[in-house]
């Protein structure tokens, strides 16, 4: 293990989870402080600053949903939910609260460690203070600065809110957002509920951009939770 890794709080009250996490992100060169409860992991949180929490739902003294929810209320730490709780609402609800990323239990450590990294490009894109001008992810290519998108080196046009939801699906690359927060995002607060307009023009985007629309290679749909750009 380095000395000067990142730093990686694990809020999770079962024994035997902690120490699979333990032996899997040493062995990787990450650093691990661990808390049992939720006021233990608030704590830690705000006295040792890491680089991104791994936090259980179902914990002693509060459910992680409010742990999140307080963490939020003054951090932007990336937070993965790890979870036993396997249903939609359960997931729908952590990502809402604040959650970047949710895996359900059992899950692999090469998994847990991809979306570990993941969390942590997206921590030194935000520190940059700037938004890369052109994003690329196999054969596409979104010109930001230009407002251009081009698949095969061949210009595609998409009507503005077409746009407006691929390029926010692009700034999230690799994480889930819930059909609530794309709808805020792309439409507005009062059509936070609309899921049909979602769904149309997300269609759209995979008619003009995939090269199998049925199977999605990068616009891929999370059922009844939202919808996750995957990046190559």
């Amino acid at each position: 293990m380095t000395e000067d890794g990142p730093l990686i709080l694990l809020i999770e009250d079962e024994p035997q989870m902690r120490r699979f996490l333990r032996v899997s992100l040493h062995s990787q060169g990450y650093r691990l402080v661990e808390a049992e409860t939720g006021n233990d992991g608030l704590s830690l949180a705000a006295s040792r600053q890491p680089a991104v929490i791994l936090l259980d739902l179902g914990l002693p003294d509060m459910d992680g949903l409010e742990v999140t929810e307080k963490l939020r209320e003054w951090t932007a730490t990336p937070i993965i939910v790890i979870s036993a709780r396997e249903q939609e609402r359960d997931k729908v609800r952590a990502l809402d609260s604040g959650a970047d990323d949710y895996l359900t239990k059992p899950f692999g450590a090469d998994e847990l460690l991809a979306r570990i990294r993941v969390s942590l490009r997206h921590v030194v894109r935000e520190q940059s203070g700037r938004e890369e001008p052109i994003f690329s992810s196999g054969q596409l290519r979104v010109d930001f600065s230009k407002r251009q998108v081009f698949l095969n080196d061949q210009d595609v046009h998409l009507t503005p809110i077409e746009y407006r939801l691929l390029s926010t699906l692009i700034r999230h690359a690799d994480k889930v957002i819930t059909h609530t927060q794309l709808l805020r995002d792309v439409w507005g607060p009062r059509q936070a509920n609309q899921v049909q307009y979602l769904r149309v023009y997300m269609a759209q985007l995979r008619q003009k951009l995939e090269e199998d629309p049925a199977r999605p290679s990068f616009l891929i749909n999370e059922p009844g939770i939202g919808y996750r750009f995957k990046s190559e």
